[in-house]
């Protein structure tokens, strides 16, 4: 059973047939995998190679050069650059290094002067130079991609497209991610990152042309290869929640087997850090069994804010921040 490709360009182009079409798509990928493909998502192909280029470049720099933008230098923030082994994954160490990037803020924004988590200004390398240009322009592309791909969901919902805006996306929590997998013998079972969900509504992923991301179907583990000019996008947790488990965030990982570099590029977009994530209110659907989860988590009986459900997760991922 093959993952979907769905084509969202009639939410760019506010075609309300297309719209409901696209839709239905999007309802059904989301109640069979949890994840599916867009195309015709209107992200230049020139953004995207540069995006490839900067970080190819950003990643063949020495670790002295790269640790000088090392993510205890962000505070608060939570930004910048860890090494190898640095990030975990159900309290192992992922095989991968990796830049973390938000939503740019000031040090007058209000969230940032009361030292706000997760806010901030992101940390750039001096050299390649233009990287924090194309960071900040990717971010605000595809942040607009999120807000039509929210819409899609909530027409998938049998909801006003602009639900999601209202109630839970209107300032957006946005983390960025370029994430780097060393090169490693095939013969060797080392996941680059190992099982889990993410935290938030809606992954938007780019991938590079070497593949290693596998999701867990309801037939066992498959791979979601990488297809020229798509982006992958998949439910996260609170999604899982708002539906009452009807969306079910689906577990997946990387193995990269190709002897090759791999590089990734996910976007979250999340609920706003302040609100409170709840039920959609006239959704019937029961609430499955929380201890079927791959973590055992109770995402259905959270009480509290979605930047508390965030912080306490990504404390988890790098204790070293805590």
């Amino acid at each position: 059973m093959k993952i979907p490709i769905i084509d969202i360009s009639p939410f760019l182009v506010n075609d309300e047939y297309g719209m409901q079409a696209s839709a239905d798509e999007v309802r059904k990928a989301c109640l069979e995998h949890g994840f599916f493909y867009v195309s015709n998502h209107g992200i230049p192909e020139h953004l995207q190679l540069r995006l490839e280029a900067v970080s190819k470049d950003f990643f063949t720099l020495s670790e002295d050069e790269k640790m000088r933008i090392r993510m205890e230098l962000g505070g608060r923030a939570w930004r910048g650059y860890f090494p190898v082994g640095a990030e975990l994954t159900s309290g192992k160490p992922d095989k991968k290094e990796g830049l973390y990037f938000g939503s740019e803020l000031d040090d007058e924004h209000p969230k940032v002067k009361k030292e706000i988590p997760l806010h901030g200004k992101n940390l750039f390398p001096e050299k390649p130079s233009e990287m924090a240009e194309i960071v900040l322009e990717y971010i605000n592309q595809v942040t607009s991609l999120g807000h039509h791909l929210m819409q899609a969901i909530a027409l998938s919902l049998n909801l006003k497209r602009d639900y999601f805006s209202r109630s839970t996306t209107k300032n957006p929590t946005i983390l960025f991610r370029i994430f780097h997998y060393p090169a490693h013998s095939a013969n060797t079972e080392e996941w680059g990152v190992g099982e889990h969900t993410d935290y938030g509504l809606l992954t938007i992923l780019k991938q590079d042309e070497i593949g290693g991301l596998q999701i867990k179907s309801k037939d066992g583990w498959m791979a979601a290869p990488p297809i020229k000019d798509t982006f992958v996008c998949n439910i996260g947790d609170m999604l899982d929640r708002m539906t009452n488990g009807l969306y079910r965030s689906t577990p997946h990982r990387v193995l990269n087997t190709s002897e090759k570099s791999r590089l990734s590029f996910p976007l979250f977009f999340d609920p706003d850090f302040d609100a409170i994530v709840k039920p959609i209110a006239g959704l019937q659907h029961s609430n499955p069994d929380y201890k079927d989860r791959w973590d055992k988590m109770d995402v259905y009986n959270y009480e509290g804010t979605y930047g508390e459900y965030l912080t306490q997760k990504v404390a988890k991922v790098f204790p070293l921040l805590k």
